[in-house]
């Protein structure tokens, strides 16, 4: 069956009374909302039998009971699955169920005022039967028509299940089954040729000609469709829970987690013993990353109703993003509660590469227990912070520490929840693990004080677990010999010193920090081989550590083993471009690498100033002198040469192993046209008084990246 999704305008009562009757004898189990994925508030789980649904929200039962349908919001037709399809007994249906839930399939209409416990009596109607509790049931009021007209022609609807979506453009509705108590304050849909969904409804007695009037400019379904805080903050005052339940849907189907937040907290604030509200607030809290309080609001809503099945599946979906495997499969398999092939499928792989890693960790295969790590968080714990604590943990034992410390910015942020902390990961509670591998990394990046205090959280966490002890134990001493060495270091006792640094190493022989230390030692002491032995070991577990390259070039030049030294200073040059310390240990390392080789060195002057070259024979021998020469060729009344001309006098501070010179082409046109210079700025580069490149107009990085090369 479907429909046109079109306002009812027909005059005749036959017209009405059959389009009325339709909207309630549609096909059995046909929800009439589209049930969403990834921890929305229908679902944590994948439905394995979800199929096409409209906008609105479910009022189903079993097989045998009428369901009623809206029209869809975007295409006007209804459309679900059938009956024989679904399972005999549902998650959430029963004496468990919760109408306060967002469902697309198995729980009862959120439209309803209650859940299906009140509805066993209406089990046995047939849809377009008349029924009534206490012999009179409110119908449905249509714009246009006179209340009389509808009373004699219109069937009454079912007790307690209400039609959802846009039954008509404007008009009152009465919920059935509450005329008694509300007989003076109607329920009435805001006005406007939207469909309403389920969503906003409006107190008082107001007629649809008045609202129309006052909703003119800001209408409810204009404030929902733009998600508006002035929709939120109407539906805030004066409606009872369920109402602001359903706003709260509307808003985390659009996607507006923070919105729809507060109006779940609204609805618990007046009915907080519903346990469907709080698994709602897990599903914003979930949408925002808040994934550690949707834990704790799952709990209560398992504590309100042990037996609620979508909070169990919720939360064992929550635990499984956590990397928690055991509390997933206590919450996914409930006895009675259908479960989801494909989440328990997710949960075995998880747990599979969980304890591939696990393995690998024991035995220090640091290599596999990242590629398991990694696989587990792709499996599905992407979430879990001690995964990813894993991995940093990994990255350092293959003396990637950089890559380690980067990844420290990666891990989630997740709150404290009772279950999260008491649940353990590679035999020591999940909160110390943390603890324990950030201790690693300070110890390793030379924070000594810092790893101090975090190896003490870890022990007072988890005091008992054997692994944290130790590693309490050996930060301490290792914090210990470190200051014991740099004090003695200090009085120049370097010998002593280098005692201390090595105690340190042999409880952390990984420390590129204590390893650097004692190079410095032996460096003092005049034993350069031992002090280029230690500096290698620092380097090797920390390759970018550039005080171990420092005084790694240091030791050479001091063996006169200027290739190295020359080489461990350009890639200093290129780390601290503005060091003029390098700078200078560079040229005068190139110099002494030059007369080693038997070359002559004319300039011996380190960090010499731009020379200014104004006649061509004086050009001429200037470019003629051994080593390269870089020459510009500006123009005073120039403006691209004078921005230019400032990073020139850099460059020249930068690498003084080089000879800059400048040519005015306005004052020495001869060296121009003999230099065939047409534009400036103009930068021709000489080795040996041969032109090895020209570069016209560049920028600055092209120009230095030049510069740099022709240096080396």
């Amino acid at each position: 069956m479907s429909h046109s999704g079109k306002p009812i305008s027909e005059p005749g009562l036959d017209a009405l009374n059959d389009r009325f009757r339709d909207s309630l004898s549609c096909e059995v189990n046909k929800p009439d909302f589209r049930e969403l994925d990834l921890g929305s508030p229908v679902s944590p789980l994948r439905i394995r039998h979800a199929g096409p649904t409209s906008s609105g929200l479910t009022a189903t039962t079993t097989t045998t009971t009428t369901t009623t349908s809206s029209s869809s919001s975007s295409s006007g037709s209804l459309s679900g699955r059938n009956g024989q399809n679904q399972p005999a007994k549902r998650p959430d249906s029963g004496p468990n169920n919760h109408s306060g839930e967002l469902s697309g399939s198995s729980e009862s209409s959120p439209t309803a005022g209650d859940s299906l416990r009140s509805s066993a009596t209406a089990r046995n109607f047939k849809p377009g039967h008349n029924r009534s509790d206490s012999g009179s049931t409110p119908p449905l009021i249509y714009s246009g028509q006179s209340h009389a007209q509808i009373q004699s022609s219109v069937n009454s609807p079912l007790l307690n299940v209400l039609p959802t979506g846009n039954i008509c453009p404007s008009g009152k509705i009465l919920k059935t089954g509450m005329a008694q108590n509300r007989s003076s304050r109607t329920d009435v849909l805001g006005s406007g040729s939207g469909n309403y969904g389920h969503g906003s409804i409006m107190r008082g007695g107001v007629s649809p000609k008045e609202s129309a009037n006052a909703n003119a400019n800001a209408s409810p379904t204009t404030m929902r469709s733009s998600g508006g805080g002035e929709y939120v903050r109407k539906v805030m005052v004066g409606a009872d829970s369920e109402e602001v339940k359903r706003a709260g849907n509307e808003q985390y189907k659009r996607g507006h987690f923070g919105e729809a937040l507060r109006l779940y907290d609204r609805a618990i604030a007046l009915s907080p013993g519903n346990a469907a509200y709080r698994s709602n607030r897990a599903a914003a809290l979930t949408g925002l990353g808040r994934l550690g309080e949707a834990v704790r609001e799952c709990e209560e809503a398992v504590r309100l109703d042990p037996n609620y099945g979508r909070a169990h599946h919720r939360l064992a979906s929550l635990f499984l993003r956590l990397g928690q495997v055991e509390n997933a499969r206590r919450h996914l398999c409930i006895p009675g509660v259908q479960l989801d092939p494909a989440e328990l499928q997710k949960l075995q792989a998880v747990e599979k590469h969980l304890n591939k890693c696990t393995d690998a960790r024991r035995i220090n295969d640091w290599k596999s227990a990242l590629r398991e790590g990694d696989a587990a968080i792709a499996a599905g714990a992407d979430f879990s912070p001690q995964l990813f604590m894993c991995r940093t943990e990994a990255l350092l034992k293959l003396h990637q520490i950089d890559d380690a410390e980067s990844s420290l910015s990666n891990i989630p942020k997740l709150e404290p929840s009772t279950t999260c902390s008491q649940s353990r990961f590679f035999g020591m509670l999940s909160e110390a693990y943390l603890y324990f591998v950030q201790a690693q990394i300070e110890m390793a990046l030379g924070r000594f004080e810092n790893a101090v205090t975090a190896a003490e959280k870890a022990g007072q966490i988890d005091a008992r677990n054997v692994e944290v002890a130790v590693m309490l134990k050996n930060v301490k001493l290792v914090s210990r010999a470190r200051a014991r060495g740099n004090d003695l270091f200090k009085s120049e006792r370097f010998t002593e010193a280098c005692s201390a640094y090595g105690e340190g190493l042999r409880l952390d022989p990984s420390n590129s920090l204590l390893y650097c230390n004692r190079a410095a030692c032996w460096f003092k002491l005049g034993l350069w081989e031992r002090s280029v032995e230690d500096c290698n070991h620092a380097l090797s577990i920390q390759p970018t550590y550039t005080k171990a390259l420092l005084r790694r070039a240091a030791s050479n030049s001091k063996l006169e083993r200027w290739v190295d030294a020359v080489r461990d200073y350009e890639v200093l040059r290129m780390e601290l471009p503005d060091d003029n310390e390098v700078a200078e240990s560079l040229f005068h390392a190139q110099v002494a690498l030059k007369k080693s080789r038997g070359e002559e060195v004319y300039n011996m002057k380190f960090g010499g100033e731009v020379e200014e070259v104004s006649g061509h024979e004086q050009f001429r021998a200037a470019i003629s002198l051994p080593g390269v020469s870089v020459v510009h060729f500006n123009a005073a009344s120039d403006l691209q040469c004078k921005q230019i001309s400032p990073f020139v006098d850099t460059l020249c501070s930068r690498y003084p192993s080089i000879n800059f010179l400048k040519v005015d082409i306005e004052e020495s046109p001869t060296v121009a046209s003999a230099e065939n210079v047409r534009f400036v700025p103009t930068f021709k580069i000489y080795k040996n008084g041969v032109r090895v490149k020209e570069i016209v107009r560049p920028s600055r990085d092209v120009l230095e990246h030049s510069v740099r090369h022709y240096s080396f």
